[in-house]
């Protein structure tokens, strides 16, 4: 089991929705929490100042676009810098470009993927050295039911979540050796500012697919990360869904 209170983590894209629910979990438990985010910077300063008052009073955010290389690079050296040491990494950076593939454009395929997928490879890439050194690390990459089941208008988004999957098991085939687990969470909808601009009547159609009749709350996607953290040390290479019943693999 491991231990939450002073373990240093990085949640990216936390400056709302899933991330700033993951963030304030881990804070709640002690832990110093890195909120990163690439231009929303009064979200993310919003999500340090509930941590401080919160449980994590040395949490701070960090600037940095990790669909960019070299960002992410500097997002994990400046969080050792800081706090000498990295222990979770939570992979949760992403967008929606939504068209079909008939009006996809080349950009907007190469942008999601960037920020959806590449970015993992990016981070942890980043994070191995201190990682290994330390014979421990947690890395959780937020996924999507739409990698299993796919999704209308999502090529580009479906790609990059399943490409998520399979960086997922290998990673942890690799890193096994170094105490290091490797998993993915797999949300279907969650109740967050994307969801909530959702047209009514798509929304009816939405809660019809969903046996349990309801979206997630963001909480109860962070819940399982920090069951991952704390309590899965014989876990690795999973995929945890978390979608109310709306697709079961």
């Amino acid at each position: 089991m491991a231990e939450l209170r002073n373990a240093v983590a990085i949640v990216t894209g936390s400056g709302r929705g899933i991330g700033r629910a993951i963030a304030e979990e881990l804070g709640r438990g002690g832990a110093k929490v890195v909120v990163n985010y690439a231009r929303s910077r009064d979200a993310a300063e919003e999500v340090v100042a509930s941590l401080q008052a919160n449980g994590s009073p040395e949490s701070v955010a960090i600037q940095a676009d990790v669909a960019d290389a070299g960002q992410a690079v500097r997002l994990i050296s400046e969080t050792v810098e800081r706090f000498g040491r990295l222990d979770i990494l939570v992979n949760n950076a992403g967008i929606t470009l939504d068209r079909t593939m008939r009006k996809l454009s080349f950009e907007e395929w190469d942008r999601v993927i960037q920020v959806d997928l590449s970015s993992c490879f990016y981070t942890v890439k980043a994070a191995l050295p201190r990682f290994i050194e330390q014979n421990y690390g947690r890395v959780i990459n937020i996924s999507s039911f739409v990698a299993q089941a796919g999704n209308f208008g999502q090529t580009n988004y479906a790609a990059a979540k399943a490409g998520i999957i399979g960086f997922t098991k290998s990673a942890a085939i690799e890193l096994a050796r170094y105490n290091i687990t490797v998993n993915a969470v797999c949300p279907g909808f969650v109740d967050t500012e994307m969801y909530r601009i959702v047209p009514d009547n798509i929304k009816e159609l939405i809660l019809k697919r969903i046996p349990m009749g309801r979206v997630a709350q963001p909480a109860e996607i962070a819940r399982c990360v920090r069951f991952l953290i704390v309590d899965g040390d014989y876990i690795t290479g999973e995929s945890v869904s978390i979608n109310g019943g709306l697709y079961m693999d």
